[in-house]
């Protein structure tokens, strides 16, 4: 039953596309055969098994949409929907969350202003474009803007910072019950995405009813959605925690199936499909010598399931990366070798972007250079705040202030645990000028440049200004976006690449989780132009140090080796780099 609610909602996608593009009453076709299938009583993945007839039997599917259907089981999508999502490349779920935003709307302002997604909505009522579109007005524009933030509460996506805690408390819960085997999370938790839905939990287990019993028994569980006889969810710190238990001879399919993503096991089963396979969660199965391999979930010689890399092997692929699994690539490259040798955690080596109670920071600098070598690092970078412009409340320094802020660093006692650099976080104004005056910033061991005033727009300029500043070792937080606050400037990614590459210029992972700024396509984007990357946590307190990791696996969700990425290097290394 599980794949009805999935397929039916593969065709009112569908149904919104086709009425985002104008196409009249056969998107009402596709709705009412979804909502058949939905409420079907019959698995529909058996009644694809039999074919198009199969399908038929439900009302209001006729032929047409049957084979869509039975290739909908098969792959995961089917070809039209592939090519309206083509033809309309807009996130049409999260757009249609706003109320008074419909299929037909989303396609009116793509069409007119580009909107892709819920932030380029948001950005375009904030900017007055909506109303300039024929057919819209301001109160149509206000209703939308007063709409968005309604909408990204209802569709529940939390940070990862704030998810990922709490997966991990239940990973934790889980590795003490006797009865639970294998466990790990799964879904985009397990991809490190910016923001999460549900928090997926896998297990592995002979006792299912045990492990079930016990996790609705969960201290950390404040609410119990549901329960059942291999899955249940509870709200945890007010997220759903969902858990799947299943035979430990299965965990390794089950765990690649569920990681996802979607994209990415539709690129891999085809994959196992040209080569006489059939993937699923169960296991791979060889069905080359098998007449009719849809007849049922477990058809043929079964060859792998049990580990995760076991199913990658069994296609002659090494084993591919949560992270990168986003379909990006990822499985040409590793069937020819390609893939590349992921940064770790344990290969950073310092943080470039830290700030002190000098502006915003909660330590002293002596403070914030013992939690540095606390924390593991070999050295840290004080980055203050400079004055200018997105800075208020007095937190910035002016120029003297540096001055005497360097001259205290300089004078820090030699027997301190690790290297300490000076430097400064300067802000880069609207024009790209930056706010610290160029002997000073000669002086300085290591100048972090970022925006924070004016994030609306095309900044590509802007930020090239900046990555060209013969004095500018790291641009801080590119974009400036703050993750369901504000999306932040619109950039050339590649353009600023090139020219990051060309003049030693790093460009910043911002870790905070908030900002996760560039973030993994950019990433990937700004590595593949031969860019440097700096991952830094721009922390304002010692705990904030534990950032990394999610500026880490930002990275890897870029594709970034080691190689890349500045503070991977020792501190000659990074000394090197910055003069």
């Amino acid at each position: 039953m599980r794949r009805n609610a999935e397929i039916a909602s593969l065709l009112e996608e569908y149904a919104d596309r086709l009425e985002a593009q104008g196409v009249d009453y056969k998107h009402r076709t596709y709705r009412r055969a979804a909502e058949s299938i939905r409420d079907a009583p019959e698995d529909i993945a058996e009644l694809a098994a039999e074919g198009p007839e199969g399908v038929q039997r439900l009302q209001d599917v006729g032929e047409s949409i049957s084979k869509k259907v039975v290739e909908a089981v098969e792959t995961g999508t089917f070809e039209q929907l592939e090519e309206a999502r083509e033809e309309l490349p807009v996130e049409m779920a999260e757009l249609t969350s706003v109320e008074g935003v419909g299929p037909k709307t989303v396609g009116d302002l793509y069409r007119a202003l580009g909107v892709r997604d819920l932030d380029e909505l948001e950005n375009a009522a904030r900017e007055g474009e909506i109303q300039e579109v024929s057919g819209f007005g301001q109160k149509t524009e206000q209703n939308i803007l007063d709409g968005i933030q309604f909408a990204k509460q209802s569709q529940g996506r939390e940070l990862l910072g704030d998810a990922r805690p709490v997966g991990e408390a239940a990973l934790d819960f889980f590795e003490a019950i006797p009865e639970a085997g294998r466990c790990e999370l799964a879904g985009s938790l397990r991809r490190w995405k910016p923001t999460i839905g549900d928090i997926d939990v896998l297990v592995a287990s002979e006792d299912r009813q045990a492990v079930i019993d016990a996790f609705t028994d969960w201290q950390l569980a404040d609410e119990v959605i549901e329960a059942g006889t291999d899955k249940a969810s509870v709200r945890s710190n007010g997220q759903r925690v969902d858990l799947r238990v299943v035979v430990p001879a299965e965990f390794g399919s089950a765990l690649q199936y569920f990681t996802g993503s979607k994209e990415h096991n539709i690129r891999f089963r085809n994959y196992a499909i040209e080569r006489g396979y059939k993937v699923n969660e169960y296991g791979i199965f060889d069905v080359s010598d098998v007449e009719n391999p849809d007849e049922g979930q477990r058809v043929g010689e079964r060859v792998a399931g049990e580990t995760e890399d076991g199913m990658y092997e069994a296609l002659d692929l090494p084993p591919i990366p949560p992270e990168i699994r986003e379909d990006r690539g990822e499985i040409t490259a590793a069937a020819s070798g390609d893939l590349p040798d992921l940064l770790a955690e344990g290969d950073i080596r310092g943080d470039l972007h830290v700030h002190t109670n000098w502006s915003d920071g909660e330590l002293t600098i002596r403070g914030m250079v013992e939690a540095a070598a606390e924390f593991g690092h070999d050295y840290v970078s004080i980055c203050d705040h400079a004055t200018g412009p997105g800075m208020v409340g007095g937190v910035g320094l002016d120029d003297e202030e540096l001055r005497e802020q360097l001259a205290e660093i300089r004078d820090l006692d030699d027997d301190l645990p690790i290297e300490v650099f000076a430097g400064v976080e300067a802000n880069i104004d609207a024009e790209g000028a930056i706010s610290v005056a160029d002997d000073l910033l000669a002086d300085l061991d290591c100048v972090v440049a970022s925006p924070h005033s004016g994030l609306e727009g095309d900044g590509t300029d802007r930020i090239l200004a900046a990555v060209e500043h013969p004095s500018v070792d790291v641009v801080g937080h590119p974009s400036g976006r703050l993750i369901h606050q504000r999306p932040g400037l619109e950039l050339d990614v590649d353009e600023i690449a090139r020219a990051a590459a060309d003049h030693d210029t790093a460009l910043e992972v911002n870790s905070n989780p908030h900002r996760l700024d560039l973030w993994g396509s950019a990433v990937k984007q700004a590595v593949e132009e031969g860019a440097t990357i700096a991952i830094d946590t721009d922390a304002h307190s010692a705990p904030e140090y534990g950032y990394v990791r999610y500026g880490v696996h930002t990275a890897r969700r870029g594709w970034a080796e080691a190689d890349d990425v500045l503070n991977a290097r020792d501190a000659d290394g990074v000394r090197a780099f910055l003069h």
